[in-house]
């Protein structure tokens, strides 16, 4: 083992622009200062084109951000590829799609489209369902039900209203004598169905049987729905607001029959994986799904490529090679990565390209830390101090080249809206770097500080009206890149998230990867 490396992403931590609401600024962060003022330093791109989304006006996430960080490169991701495909009209001639439109078409049933109601670019795309909305139609399916989450998250909090206006009126503009398009259900997206990393199977449950078998408070239109849990929760945002269903006659307008088709139509992996088991794994024990009616399922991708899930996808995904982690195992390097449940599956899962396998079992060890199940602007901290733990105890080891962590609060505090409790989730994570410094300057590592993309940084904004609202979206400031302990100087230019492989390569000993791009260091 020529050097230790060790990469500490402080998931959702940016560099603001605006100075709004920025708990990152605002944060007591003794160690970040040290860092910044003392070591070799850039701010990195990590949205937009930098990690494969169509445009700049696009945030970055944590998928796309650990898919760039693992793999050097940058690849068409999710929105993108859907996209793509789209516009080229593929996603009408897959598979999958002939599939369940012919099923309603032969059978005369419902194509049904569950997913995130919002533009926000991260999970979902509202005009991606609009397009599947009229691809139906054009296909001679008689009728469509959409089953909608609402955002909060990636858009405004505050922003449903909006998006159910625009869907709804798209559906008025091609509903005729031999069509009918509406909502039937839905609900916030932290509420129901919209878990991840299998940490509450209460929430999918909750939405499974919402969408599937109509069950839940009624109402005449989501209109209504919205605007009632508003009176009755005061301050509540989209993201928290409860189930509810569409009825008519006192009967629910789209529970699904034997012989229909489901489509989840989010293209990002992590909270459609839970769904897609619910639908689609014939031994599923998770919850009891009740007499489930037997319909065709597919989602917009394909979430996880080794569990094969789901087995129908309408696009496929980017096919990553020339990973990191293939790199280093091919050279025989061991890893170790660690984060808590909620970020788990970005050090792992989407660090090595999307695959839920190891390159190496013998070389790779991951290990998970179970997050709390309480909303995170309760216990701000979160794992930071058993991360930590972790880190320490693999550097002190001495087993390990490379050991990779993510801290998860700036993100998922962030998101809360919860400024105080997003400032002390901020101060948690520079406590856990001060531990770490003396560490590593004994073992002789070097270590890089980065972040996927930001959050914290930016956590209130102005509306057109020029008033300040909670803002629980990622933002699209660049992130800091830092490198502690070593020899090393940044290169010229301007990079993104997929210029750290190199460097990791780099101050590893080794040559960096020819498929990747520029390492930020010389």
């Amino acid at each position: 083992m020529k050097k230790q490396v060790v990469l500490v992403v402080m998931d959702g931590v940016g560099k603001s622009k605006t100075g709004l609401g920025d708990a990152v600024t605002m944060a007591n962060t003794p160690t970040l200062d040290r860092l910044l003022k003392e070591c070799p330093h850039t701010y990195i791109k990590a949205h937009g084109t930098a990690v494969g989304l169509p445009s700049d006006d696009d945030m970055g996430n944590s998928e796309v951000g650990h898919n760039a960080l693992g793999c050097g490169q940058v690849y068409s991701q999710g929105a993108k590829l859907v996209e793509e495909a789209i516009e080229s009209g593929d996603i009408f001639k897959s598979a999958a799609w002939r599939e369940l439109s012919g099923n309603c078409v032969a059978n005369g049933s419902t194509m049904h489209f569950i997913g995130l109601l919002s533009d926000g670019n991260v999970h979902s795309n509202i005009a991606h369902l609009i397009a599947l909305i009229k691809g139906a139609k054009a296909d001679g399916i008689k009728r469509v039900r959409v089953h909608a989450l609402l955002d909060g998250r990636d858009v405004p909090a505050t922003s449903a209203l909006v998006y159910v206006e625009q869907l709804e009126k798209a559906c008025a503009e091609l509903n005729d004598a031999s069509f009918d398009a509406r909502i039937a259900s839905g609900g916030g997206r932290m509420k129901i169905t919209m878990d991840r990393y299998f940490a509450n199977w209460d929430m999918v449950k909750a939405g499974f049987y919402t969408h599937v078998y109509g069950e839940g408070r009624g109402f005449a239109t989501a209109t209504e729905a919205i605007e009632t849990f508003r009176k009755e929760n005061a301050g509540v945002i989209d993201q928290d607001l409860p189930a509810f269903v569409i009825t008519e006659d006192g009967k629910p307008v789209g529970a699904m029959s034997d012989g229909d088709s489901v489509v989840l139509f989010n293209f990002r992996g992590d909270r459609a994986i839970e769904l897609s088991m619910a639908f689609d794994n014939a031994d599923f024990t998770a919850f009891d799904r009740g007499n489930m009616p037997k319909v065709l399922y597919a989602g917009m991708l394909q979430y996880d490529g080794d569990l094969k899930l789901p087995a129908r996808f309408l696009v496929e995904p980017p096919k990553i090679k020339y990973t990191l982690s293939e790199f280093l195992s091919d050279r025989g390097v061991n890893e170790f990565a660690v984060s808590e449940t909620q970020k788990y599956g970005h050090v792992t899962y989407f660090w090595n390209g999307n695959r839920s396998e190891k390159f190496s079992e013998t070389l790779e060890t991951w290990m998970e830390i179970p997050s709390d199940k309480v909303s995170f602007d309760e216990r701000p901290w979160m794992k930071s101090a058993e991360v930590t733990d972790a880190v320490i105890e693999a550097v002190e080891s001495g087993k390990y080249s490379f050991i990779r962590c993510n801290y998860p609060n700036g993100d998922m505090v962030g998101h809360t809206g919860n400024l105080d409790a997003t400032i002390i989730g901020v101060e948690a994570v520079d406590l856990g770097l001060a531990r770490l410094l003396p560490v590593i300057e004994k073992s002789g590592a070097a270590l890089i500080v980065t972040a996927d993309h930001g959050n914290a940084d930016e956590m209130l904004e102005k509306n057109k009206k020029g008033v300040v609202t909670v803002r629980t979206a990622h933002s699209l400031n660049p992130v800091p890149f830092i490198v502690f302990n070593a020899d090393a100087e940044i290169a010229d230019g301007e990079f993104g998230l997929s210029g750290v492989a190199g460097c990791v390569a780099k101050l590893l000993g080794f040559e960096p990867d020819p498929h990747w791009d520029k390492a930020i260091i010389k």
